[in-house]
């Protein structure tokens, strides 16, 4: 889990657009993030094994 105060620093506007931080939404995790869900690999992986991410299943084979 990230430091709050860490969290809240991505939050704000940054003075230029390349310094944008994207952070889970869950957790606030900086690495593993995945921009078409909007959190971590490790809180993805949670949520899809809940069944709480529609059209997401473990995969077998």
């Amino acid at each position: 889990m990230a430091r709050k105060a860490l969290i809240i620093k991505s939050k704000k506007r940054p003075k230029y657009t390349t310094r944008q931080v994207n952070r889970c939404s869950i957790c606030g995790r900086r690495h593993g993030f995945m921009r078409d869900f909007g959190i971590c690999r490790i809180c993805f992986r949670e949520l899809s094994a809940k069944g709480m991410l529609p059209g997401i299943k473990k995969s077998s084979w």
